[in-house]
């Protein structure tokens, strides 16, 4: 074996020839093998992957900046989640509104001119690697243009484009591989180094750049042109020469469709292996995006990004401004149907201010008008005073003796009723002892009554004693009477208690029987509830449908609820939708289950099939593209092709089936609905697939049959087996095989036997909870039942102690009955017995008449001096009387005799009387009317202020008109002066009250409710306008810019459109490219349209309508198109080949070297595994071959493929010269 320090030695410019130990690189394995979870490791290596690219100062450099908190935490330019370079603090409000000129455009770069040596400066000119990945040492120089490198697989190809990477400071993360610098250094050895040599500008020298990989770390370093550097400066010098090392083209390795990292002109390519098929994955939005980060203007993705946010603040604000105008139009209406009410209310409120003030006013009026007459009154009440006190004066003698005429006859009235009232009381006196004289004597009536029946009352007292004795012997008899045999109340008591606690206990421990029987009741209903659920499952368990959609949910729940969603929806489709076939497709015979599923891949298991286009485009609009069926992204695969007329043939005749032992072809031993067969027979082949469970065919044979067809399927026992036959050389059959697992979705699933015990342990468990619950109740019900005997044995010993009692308590009263009965006749006996005799009561009668005599003689006596009295008086009385007429008649006649003198004093006392009287009641009127006026105004000083002025003003005027009047002149104007009478007033306050009273009343509320409203509709208004010009301003900035970069995205989109479009022409086939337009900036998108067959239309590529072939294939043209539109110094693909049928791998290729080739065309690599014959080639072009492998020899000079090629052309030369000599 050779020793591990062999080297690779490369022959100038042409070629490449390496060699590689043969122990293979367990560090670089285990690590791919760990990178293959995208959730595994790369949280622990993302620090130091974003550090391998850089040295120590640069790390340290950028932990200064990161001081959280800082304020210098916002200098810096960082690189955001989708690879822009921008200021991780957002803009201000203010900084978004004053933004009124686009931002700063960024420098258009360009390609630098090519040098006369054909290179492009920022291309590859030389590479060198030591000690990296599988290589000891080895040296190559591509060329200018396309560079193809060509190699086996395992050869170290893709190396290459690691090397390229790294070397440029590339992060190791975009080759999905090793995410550590270190695990790129060769397995053995301590360190490793990349050199890269650049084209440098035209004049100047070339920029070589080494990075320095230590083994056992994973730090790195880098010098350019042998003098050391950072990361940075490795960096700042690509920049000079448009190699941006962050931005490369790559498909990240948790397949998120990513293409491009910055938004700066890319200026170099990057495609690793194994990605392109994620290309077809992404949006058309990320395309968009990712388009215009790598190609055209380069300030489109700042344009873009400022649209975005532009169009987000607009709708906001359209929405904003939406919502704020709907308000305002709901409060207006709101208003505008209370505005009848509010102006009702205030009308209203007028006209009760109005009625208010006149209120006030009619009294004020009233009162102005009262002090007038007050006035006059008054002065007319002087006047015939005056006169009356005139008059009075001269008869005055006169009066003077009537007045004392009149004295004498008040004292002679005085005496006389004196004397009449001395009479009348005499006669009262009089009267008195008549009454008491008339009660004497009807009170010796009575006693002479008493004497006369004093005999036969004496009797009457006999007979009652003998009666009461007669009786008192009869209720001692019921005394005496012996007492029946009742028991002693304490024992009765007694026994009540014991009954009682009795009664007690038997309640406790009928209580917990009901406990018990509630408890095991519900246990038994719980148990059959239990098995009855179980009986359910169980019963479901045996159904196959549930079975089947059981495995489907475990399987592919998307798929699952895709077909539930499709049984609810059946009237949304014009055909029949059918069921994946691990639901629709079933096998006649269970024998041939499992060699008929092997037929089947896992995606055709769960393939929904749709009949025609409409229903297919109809099922993914709803399940794939939307979420309106499922209400979540899904992709749920679905199938539909127009229906096959001829069909490729079986692979075997029916006498080679006989022969070799086949059975049948897989499609013979299913059934399924009608519709499925185009599915299972032009998609799947089913019919040209034989299948046998013997296992010992002659398979030699099969193989032969199915290589003379071109290669096929067959299954025999548990084998599936692939025959293929070789496109080259002597075309060999190979077969190539694999065991079949046992069937899982065509043999229905056994009931769970698990399960079904579970249930069914259930179902018995609960079973028997319930007999025993059943047993449990009996034995509580003979309880019960105990306890209600016993309860009735209590209930008849309480009713006997109750009658006891109730017999103890009847002779009780009847005892005391007949007590109480003794005690009054005894009584009343007694009170017979000492009644007293007739003798002795008739001589206490008998005294007492003679005592009323006595008296009656008395007031006889006092009667006959009273009625001498009165006689007395009578005369001196009827003289008080003649003396009261004689003084009467002389005033009188004084009296008549003053009338005649006093007739004129008579009349002016009467005008006097009547004068004062109106001033009176004048004044206290108006007094009156002031006083409710100054109630009514109360502290209300806004009524008084303008009661005042119209006071003044009134006064005023009439003051005015005084003076006019007594000038002779015009009275004045009374414009402005209220000269309306109480009584106008008071019609006018009736008017105004009748027109309240037909007015309907009207919520306080409303008015309140209407201003808050009119106010809020207000300030709405101002900010209606404020989000108007807000929506001005960003349709003014997203006019500016969209002025800007639609123009320049049109530019770009139509070139890659008309060089992709060419590109599929030349290949047979129709590609487009469109820019899908919408109202929302983050819905633009930029869609590919393919067509690859004559009888299609154009169609969206997607990642489920293409195959995978159809897809590699539109991917590579379009990143061709877009390299062409890019100008990078130079741009690298790995197998882009991979999945491509041979023609459309020779069309692809064809056409890279048309367009790489072109004078103009920018440096390219491409590595593939292998080529096809008979493939366009051209001069520009350069194929480096990779010979790689254990046994090449230790000196570099040796195994030069290139000076062997040379060497052969040479001998050969001078053969046919020596010939021709």
């Amino acid at each position: 074996m050779p020793p591990t320090s062999q080297r690779g030695k490369a022959s100038g410019s042409t070629g490449v020839k390496v060699k590689a130990e043969k122990t293979t690189r367990s560090r670089v394995q285990k690590t791919e093998t760990d990178s293959e979870d995208p959730c595994e490791g790369s949280s622990q290596h993302q620090n130091d992957e974003y550090t391998d690219g850089r040295d120590h100062d640069d790390e340290e450099e950028d932990e200064e900046g990161e001081d959280d908190g800082s304020t210098r935490g916002n200098k810096r330019q960082r690189v955001n989640a989708n690879g822009d370079a921008r200021s991780s603090r957002a803009p201000t409000e203010e900084e978004d509104d004053d933004d009124e000129q686009p931002a700063q455009n960024l420098p258009k770069m360009k390609t630098l001119p090519r040098d006369v040596d054909g290179f492009i400066p920022g291309s590859i000119v030389r590479i060198q690697l030591h000690n990296f990945v599988t290589y000891d040492y080895v040296e190559f120089r591509p060329g200018p243009y396309l560079n193809m490198i060509v190699g086996p697989n395992g050869t170290g190809k893709s190396s290459i484009a690691c090397a390229i990477a790294l070397g440029l400071n590339f992060s190791p993360k975009i080759l999905g591989r090793a995410s550590e610098l270190n695990a790129f250094v060769k397995n053995g050895t301590d360190a490793g180094y990349i050199e890269i040599e650049l084209k440098g500008p035209a004049g100047r020298g070339n920029l070589i750049i080494r990075r320095n990989l230590s083994g056992k770390d994973r730090k790195s370093s880098f010098t350019l042109n042998g003098q050391p550097a950072t990361g940075k400066e490795v960096t700042a010098k690509m920049a000079e020469l448009n190699v941006q090392v962050e931005n490369l083209w790559y498909v990240d390795s948790a397949l998120t469709s990513k293409l491009l990292l910055k938004t700066e002109q890319p200026s170099s390519s990057f495609l690793p292996q194994d990605k392109v098929s994620s290309f077809a994955a992404m949006t058309p939005q990320q395309l968009l995006i990712e388009t215009q980060k790598a190609a055209g203007d380069p300030n489109l993705s700042s344009w873009f990004e400022t649209l975005k946010e532009e169009g987000k603040h607009l709708k906001v604000s359209a929405q904003k401004l939406k919502d704020d105008q709907a308000m305002v139009k709901q409060m207006r209406e709101r208003n505008e149907n209370i505005e009848r009410d509010v102006e009702r209310f205030r009308e209203r409120e007028k006209l009760e201010k109005e009625i208010e003030e006149l209120d006030v006013f009619i009294p004020f009026t009233l009162y102005r008008e009262l002090r007038v007459q007050y006035i006059e009154a008054k002065e007319q009440q002087r006047v015939t005073h005056k006169r009356m006190m005139r008059l009075k004066s001269t008869n005055e003698p006169a009066h003077k003796l009537e007045r004392k005429l009149d004295a004498d006859a008040k004292k002679a009235s005085e005496k006389r009723e004196q004397q009449k009232k001395a009479m009348v009381a005499k006669a009262s006196a009089l009267k008195k002892k008549q009454g008491e004289s008339d009660k004497l004597d009807g009170e010796a009536d009575n006693l002479m009554n008493k004497l006369s029946s004093l005999k036969k009352n004496e009797k009457d007292r006999q007979r009652n004693i003998k009666t009461k004795e007669a009786e008192l012997e009869k209720i001692q008899e019921e005394l005496d009477r012996p007492p029946p045999q009742l028991p002693d109340p304490a024992d009765l008591a007694e026994e009540q208690k014991q009954i009682n606690l009795e009664k007690l206990a038997l309640n406790r421990d009928t209580e917990e029987h009901n406990t018990a029987m509630r408890e095991v009741v519900e246990k038994k209903m719980s148990a059959k509830r239990a098995a009855e659920d179980a009986r359910r499952q169980m019963q479901q368990l045996d159904t196959v449908d549930s079975k089947k959609l059981g495995l489907l949910r475990k399987w592919d729940l998307d798929t699952h609820d895709a077909v539930l969603w499709l049984r609810r929806n059946k009237d949304k489709f014009k055909m029949e939708v059918l069921e994946p076939p691990i639901l629709s497709v079933t096998v006649k015979d269970p024998n041939y289950a499992a060699l008929v599923e092997a037929g089947f891949a896992g995606v055709q298991m769960r393939t929904i099939v749709a009949q025609c286009r409409e229903d297919l485009n109809t099922l993914n609009h709803y399940v794939n593209d939307t979420t309106q069926a499922l209400g979540r992204r899904v992709r749920v695969p679905t199938w539909h092709r127009p229906h096959v007329e001829k069909l490729p043939p079986p692979p075997f005749s029916p006498q080679q089936m006989n022969d070799l032992g086949f059975e049948g072809y897989i499609y013979d031993y299913i059934e399924h609905p009608q519709g499925m067969e185009n599915y299972l027979q032009s998609e799947m082949n089913l019919h040209r697939i034989p299948i046998t469970r013997n296992p010992r065919i002659d398979i030699g044979r099969a193989m032969e049959y199915m290589g003379n067809v071109g290669g096929g399927v067959f299954i025999n026992g548990t084998t599936y087996n692939t025959v293929t036959r070789s496109r080259y050389g002597r075309k060999a059959v190979g077969n190539m095989t694999r065991d079949i697992p046992p069937a899982r979705n065509f043999d229905v699933p056994p009931v769970d036997t698990g399960e079904m015990n579970r249930l069914h342990s259930i179902v018995q468990q609960n079973e028997m909870e319930t007999a025993q619950a059943d047993e449990e109740k009996a034995r509580i019900q003979l309880l019960l039942d105990e306890a209600t005997q016993k309860d009735k044995t209590l209930r008849q010993r309480i009713d006997v102690v109750k009658s006891r009692r109730e017999a103890i308590k009847r002779e009780q009263e009847r005892i005391q009955r007949f007590q109480s009965k003794l005690k009054k006749s005894k009584s009343d006996l007694e009170a017979l017995r000492n009644a007293p005799s007739a003798e002795e009561e008739r001589g206490r009668l008998k005294k007492k008449l003679m005592d009323i005599s006595k008296k009656r003689i008395k007031i006889a006596r006092d009667y006959t001096a009273l009625a001498e009295d009165i006689y007395r008086e009578q005369i001196e009385c009827t003289n008080a009387g003649l003396q009261h007429a004689q003084a009467l008649c002389n005033h009188a006649a004084l009296k008549a005799l003053c009338a005649v003198k006093d007739e004129k004093y008579t009349k002016a006392s009467a005008e006097f009387a009547e004068a004062d009287k109106k001033y009176r009641a004048l004044k206290d009127q108006s007094h009156a009317v002031l006083k409710e006026t100054l109630e009514l105004i109360g502290d209300n000083d806004e009524l008084r202020d303008k009661m005042h002025a119209v006071e003044d003003a009134r006064t005023q005027y009439d003051k005015e008109c005084a003076a006019a009047k007594a000038a002779g002149r015009k009275a004045p104007d009374p414009e402005g002066v209220d000269l309306r009478t109480s009584e106008e007033l008071s019609v006018e306050l009736e008017d105004r009250k009748a027109q309240l009273e037909t007015m309907m009343a009207a919520n306080p509320g409303v008015v309140e409710e209407y201003e808050n409203r009119k106010r809020s509709i207000e300030q709405l208004d101002r900010t209606v306008e404020g989000t108007e010009e807000k929506i001005r301003r960003h349709n003014k900035k997203i006019k500016m810019h969209k002025d800007q970069w639609l123009p320049a995205l049109q530019k770009l989109v139509g070139s890659i459109g008309a060089r992709f479009s060419a590109a599929f022409e030349r290949i047979g086939c129709a590609g487009e490219i469109r820019i899908r337009e919408d109202e929302d900036f983050e819905q633009w998108a930029i869609e590919i349209y393919v067509k690859f067959r004559d009888h299609e239309k154009l169609q969206l590529l997607t990642g489920q309508r293409q195959s995978g072939g159809e897809r590699s294939l539109t991917t590579i043209l379009y990143l061709m198109s877009l390299t062409e539109e890019a100008r990078a110094p130079f741009s690298l693909v790995d197998e882009i080949n991979q999945g491509m049928d041979q023609r459309a791998e020779r069309m692809v290729h064809n056409s890279m070297v048309e367009v790489t080739c072109k004078e103009d065309s920018a440096q390219y690599f491409l590595i593939t595994p292998k080529l096809l014959t008979d493939l366009n080639y051209h001069e520009r072009m350069k194929v480096l071959c990779v010979n790689n492998g254990e046994w090449l020899p230790e000196e570099r000079s040796l195994g030069n493929m290139m000076n062997m090629i040379e060497g052969f052309v040479q001998r050969s030369r001078a053969s046919r010269g020596a010939h021709s000599a």
